[in-house]
């Protein structure tokens, strides 16, 4: 079967079942690398269904560089403005802004700063992962005149990857949390501008003003969007090589000292990072994050229903039969068992609670959003040069009796 024909089982799987939105995602998702006219007009649909903003500004900012990469970006009318944030502490003007001609760049020169509250202690579960985090990461920063002592300075970079909707997000904000550091988060969409060199300026503000909030923590989400590999093209490529080459120089140092500024990114395709962002040095400590163990998976379904009408809902039976779910499953999962009792209670007209039975039976009509990204990692496993990048994954699938 040939990609267009892929394409087109997978439009009419979507036609017969447009309130499927983890199917709508994965159709975008697709159409990203295939058809981004396509994608753009499937994106649209997927937020006109209900489907989630945060993941709808994620998509729509890995669309813009889709367009940048195939040398045809959007008009200016189309050019996104950044995605709006939750409440934070502060937001503070990055130094040596002022003089930018502001009348239409498109980049905000303000950067939201927070202080976590969280640590990795409030991660549920996922112990595998957490000691990684701590004998590749932490333990080092945490012991800053051992560390000194050995000529390392204070700070460093950490990629992590892992299946989508595994709580990347949430552990970057806790090792801030662990380390007193403030945080900055950092999408493609708050980079990108219509307007030349801006973006360039973007990322030299982010780190500029990470410098002055010391200790920082400065976190990329989606940095396969960014940090891809740099490929012969047009315009549109040309601009991402000129985004690449600026974060380069930016984690090198080149213009300024990074002592306690923390470098952390995210990913779901690795194997599309960049080689040179990828060199010691620069974020050379990558970490796998996993989908929640039991312990994790029982802690979000609890957390998930507290509050909620349920009759004592059996969550370790539910984390039993949950094996594979991702966080964002497990939340689709206590949302579509509340939706069904509210529907049940009104229809009654009296309060019928969430059972565990309820919960058990749901389950069986979700298939978690890691199987496709684990499929989809096989070859390049297989196939792929080994650098040592995904010992920890090819690990997780022996214990699993996964190819």
């Amino acid at each position: 079967m040939s990609g267009d024909d892929f394409v087109e089982v997978i439009a009419r799987e979507v036609a017969a079942d447009p309130n499927n939105l983890a199917l709508r995602e994965d159709f975008v998702t697709l159409l990203l690398e295939q058809d981004p006219a396509r994608a753009g007009v499937e994106l649209d649909a997927f937020e006109a269904h209900g489907g989630d903003p945060a993941r709808a500004r994620v998509l729509r900012a890995r669309l813009m560089a889709a367009r940048l990469r195939s040398s045809n970006p959007p008009p200016p009318a189309e050019a996104a403005a950044p995605p709006a944030r939750p409440a934070v502490r502060s937001r503070v003007p990055v130094p040596g802004d002022q003089d930018r001609d502001d009348s239409g760049a498109g980049v905000s020169s303000l950067w939201e700063v927070e202080r976590p509250a969280v640590t990795l202690s409030d991660v549920a579960g996922l112990s595998e992962v957490k000691r990684h985090l701590d004998t590749a990461f932490l333990a080092p920063l945490r012991n800053p005149e051992l560390a000194a002592a050995f000529g390392q300075k204070p700070g460093g970079s950490l990629l992590m990857y892992g299946p989508p909707g595994c709580g990347k997000t949430f552990i970057a904000k806790a090792i801030a949390g662990d380390l007193g550091a403030a945080f900055i988060h950092v999408t493609l969409a708050d980079l990108l501008s219509k307007w030349i060199g801006e973006s360039e300026k973007a990322i030299q503000g982010v780190f500029r003003h990470a410098r002055a909030a010391a200790p920082c923590v400065i976190f990329f989400d989606e940095f396969d969007a960014l940090g891809g590999r740099r490929t012969s093209g047009g315009g549109g490529s040309q601009t991402m090589r000129m985004l690449v080459t600026q974060l380069l120089e930016e984690l090198d140092g080149v213009a300024s000292v990074n002592d306690g500024v923390y470098f952390l990114a995210a990913t779901n395709r690795p194997w599309d990072i960049d080689s040179a962002l990828r060199r010691p040095g620069r974020i050379d400590k990558t970490v796998l994050v996993l989908p929640p163990d039991a312990v994790a998976r029982a802690a979000i379904v609890a957390r998930a229903l507290e509050g909620k009408p349920a009759a004592e809902v059996d969550v370790v039976a539910v984390a039993a039969a949950t094996e594979g779910f991702s966080g964002a499953d497990l939340s689709h999962l206590t949302t579509t068992v509340l939706q069904q009792a509210m529907v049940e209670s009104m229809s009654r007209g009296e309060l019928v609670p969430v059972t565990t039975d309820a919960v058990l039976a749901a389950v069986g009509g979700i298939v978690p959003s890691t199987t496709s990204w684990l499929d989809q990692v096989a070859p390049v496993l297989e196939y792929g040069v080994d650098d040592g990048t995904f010992d920890q994954l090819r690990a997780y699938r022996v214990k699993r009796g996964m190819r």
